[in-house]
């Protein structure tokens, strides 16, 4: 299974490989949108991992793009993985198309517990899962 993080800040990137290394799960890394969007294009994930605020291109912007696709990439179980823990923000990430979101610091069993329940999701109907 490969999971695609993507986040502009390269230690980020680097604690959440390592946790995902314990089970074995391989990890691409995009350190923008915009290289996230293209590596999406590219390659199918199990799931994607964005950071809601980076330069240039918000989390909710790829969330979006990933979305209006026309094509089974539409339905990658996307989460969010934010500082910001208002309220507002889960809910406003939420509506936008994620699937689950994530507040930072992420702990291992939360991750591993957001991945585990949007595959199990998508699996349960139909979603794509490599």
């Amino acid at each position: 299974m490969i999971v695609l993080f993507i986040e502009d800040d390269r230690m980020n990137r680097r604690v959440v490989r390592d946790m995902l290394h314990v089970a074995d799960v391989e990890m691409a890394e995009a350190e923008s949108g915009e290289q996230g969007l293209a590596l999406i294009d590219a390659h199918d994930y199990a799931a994607v991992l964005v950071d809601l605020r980076m330069p240039h291109m918000s989390g909710l912007e790829v969330i979006a793009a990933v979305r209006a696709r026309s094509d089974a990439k539409a339905r990658v179980p996307l989460i969010v993985v934010t500082a910001d823990v208002a309220r507002p923000v889960r809910d406003q990430c939420l509506a936008a198309g994620a699937d689950e979101v994530l507040f930072k610091p992420v702990s291992m069993d939360g991750l591993f517990d957001a991945i585990g329940r949007v595959l199990a999701d998508r699996q349960g109907d139909g979603g794509m899962i490599t």
